[in-house]
């Protein structure tokens, strides 16, 4: 029986980890992704009000790299970001490896 609850909090580890692992990657892909959005979302604007795809772009991509800017040099935002990354990190290590100990117990 033992074994089994060992397998079961291995299993409940593996679960977290992973769920761990997608929360850490769509934080981050939703930093990448938030200005190619924002440039997608400005050309359809953009071609609602009558201008051409190529046209729309080429005015779309510089304006949200001048956003890019502003918000780089706004002081601690960067830094922010990152560290709620990292946090996110820290905070999941931690969470899994809070489970070792549970299955030490259980081994017992």
């Amino acid at each position: 029986m033992k074994k089994v609850n060992v397998a079961l909090v291995r299993l409940l580890q593996f679960v977290v980890f992973v769920v761990s692992i997608f929360m850490v990657i769509a934080y981050f892909g939703a930093m990448v992704l938030l200005p190619l959005d924002a440039i997608v979302l400005l050309i359809k604007l953009m071609g609602v009000v009558g201008l051409n795809g190529f046209i729309a772009a080429f005015i779309a991509v510089p304006a949200v790299g001048y956003l890019g800017l502003i918000v780089y040099k706004t002081p601690g935002l960067c830094k922010m970001v990152v560290d709620t990354g990292v946090n996110l990190i820290k905070t999941s290590k931690t969470n899994i490896e809070a489970f070792n100990e549970v299955a030490d117990a259980v081994k017992v």
